[in-house]
């Protein structure tokens, strides 16, 4: 083989190769996707105003608050957001963010990585453990199925300091539609094969227990529903009347945070209103 050769094969060998991974600039963004293997920056965070979320004071409070001492670099809990579908979880986490970067926008920013990216949250971690900046990681709408044994085992070492937990700059936020994000039966240790109810209970309450902040969200009653089609509709100038936002709730099932963004989507299409 001469040396023409030797040098083309390496040629395409190296076009073949992937390109090195771009490093992060963690100070550059409010906020960043994690794929699990890199992060890419996103320029801003799209975010109803906390006003607008209505219906929720108390979760309000709460999320805003604990993202606030972990924004100014003190004692911060892990947030679990679990509660009834629409009802503005991640919405939220996402708005109270873009509060707490109000005064200073490099103090804070958030992570958001997909639920089967659990097991790259370790190398994440050592990323952002070595950066001057707080960071909040955000999972959404994050479940455990039954058989699965190895994610609720990783979120527990990463909840519990074990060796690979997340750094002091670092908090996790989840998001779940149910309180037991492990739905867990027996291994056929008892008889039957399934847990005694109450030892079922206590086991998938146990990995819900390790976030120092568990905010519930419920299914809104009609005023509720009708306050938050007013925080959105109102200041837009759309019109409305209390029949018609009730009717696209009963079509579709659900008095919502989401499902009341919807019917005000469908009203400020109808008013060729660019939202």
């Amino acid at each position: 083989m001469n040396e023409d050769t030797i040098r083309r094969l390496a040629d395409a060998v190296e076009r073949l190769a992937p390109p090195p991974a771009e490093r992060t600039d963690w100070a550059a963004a409010p906020a960043y996707v994690w794929s699990g293997q890199s992060a890419h920056p996103v320029a801003a965070i799209i975010a109803p105003h906390l006003d607008q979320l209505r219906g929720i004071e108390r979760q309000k409070r709460a999320v805003v608050d604990n993202l606030d001492r972990l924004a100014a670099g003190v004692a911060a809990h892990d947030m679990l957001l679990w509660g009834a579908r629409g009802m503005g979880k991640s919405a939220l986490l996402r708005a109270a963010t873009v509060v707490a970067q109000e005064d200073d926008p490099h103090r804070l920013a958030i992570v958001q990585a997909a639920s089967d990216a659990l097991s790259s949250l370790p190398h994440l971690f050592r990323e952002l453990g070595g950066v001057r900046r707080n960071f909040l990681v955000f999972l959404d709408d994050l479940t455990f199925s039954g058989a699965d044994a190895i994610g609720p085992r990783q979120l527990r070492s990463l909840l519990d300091g074990g060796v690979e937990a997340r750094p002091a700059n670092v908090r996790l936020a989840i998001t779940t539609n149910h309180r037991v994000i492990q739905s867990r039966s027996g291994d056929g240790g008892d008889e039957g094969g399934d847990l005694h109810p109450r030892n079922a209970l206590d086991d998938s309450l146990a990995l819900a227990d390790r976030f120092g902040l568990s905010v519930g969200f419920h299914a809104c009653d009609q005023i509720t529903y009708l306050a938050i089609v007013a925080g959105y509709a109102d200041p837009l100038g759309l019109r409305w009347n209390d029949d018609e936002a009730l009717q696209w709730a009963r079509q579709r099932g659900a008095r919502s945070g989401r499902t009341a963004w919807q019917f005000v989507t469908e009203l400020a299409g109808r008013a060729n209103v660019v939202l």
